[in-house]
């Protein structure tokens, strides 16, 4: 049983969906720290051949609250956000389709942040056509006090993991001795170089899954996901966006 467990994000880069497919199963934290340099509420899109943020407003609220006790502000102009996107992406050769999943995760009612996010966050997968169980943290029986490799050692001996996966910028947070004593393999994902053509221009790596949709059909998207290797820690890492 391969378990991965990440934060909720809008949108996020392909190798966030790689770490999903990688997995039997996925768990999002709900009951995790909202940080507003993170990306739970924003990502980054092409514009004019250079990226660019689109995001999420939330309401005013508390620094200490976690991500599923924020709510977006009554003020979000989803159509401003529609436009803006349709005006990057309109002659992007997969455009009808990609935008199409865009609006309806936009579109959505939800006003909890989480909710939002996850709710967007299936149906990005279902149209990728990846099989693995998701799971919302706080729903798994253990004692959620716990923090860092802690938590992330309860999550998986309650789900049964075998081997736990983890994105490649979390090499320095984990010990293997610590999963191996509790009969974990520990991995971690490392994404291949994902390239492909944006309108002729010089290409930007790591956007938004949004960006891999405009360009791509997605049958060449879902052969992307398998682009990346499973290795052992301590590794060298490059830093990529979410």
């Amino acid at each position: 049983m391969k378990v991965a467990i990440m934060q909720p994000y809008f949108f996020p880069y392909i190798g966030y969906f790689q770490l999903l497919k990688a997995a039997d199963v996925f768990v999002v934290y709900d009951n995790i720290k909202y940080t507003k340099k993170g990306w739970f509420n924003r990502n980054r899109f092409l514009q004019n051949g250079t990226d660019a943020f689109f995001s999420i407003p939330l309401q005013n609220a508390s620094d200490s609250l976690d991500v599923v006790d924020r709510t977006i502000a009554p003020a979000f102009e989803k159509k401003k956000l529609l436009n803006q996107l349709r005006a990057a992406y309109a002659k992007a050769p997969r455009f009808e389709l990609a935008f199409a999943l865009f609006e309806r995760c936009v579109m959505h009612g939800e006003s909890n942040l989480f909710r939002f996010i996850l709710y967007a966050l299936e149906r990005t997968v279902a149209e990728l056509g990846i099989g693995t169980r998701i799971v919302v943290s706080s729903s798994v029986p253990i004692d959620h006090a716990l923090r860092g490799q802690d938590k992330v050692l309860a999550l998986c001996e309650a789900l049964g993991a075998t081997t736990y996966i983890n994105a490649i910028g979390g090499t320095s947070l984990y010990g293997a001795e610590a999963f191996e004593a509790r009969g974990i393999d520990l991995r971690f994902l490392r994404s291949r170089p994902v390239t492909y053509p944006q309108f002729g221009n010089t290409f930007v790596p790591w956007l938004s899954i949004l960006d891999v949709l405009m360009f791509n059909e997605i049958d060449t998207v879902r052969a992307l996901l398998d682009e990346y290797d499973l290795i052992a820690g301590p590794v060298e890492t490059t830093p990529v966006a979410a």
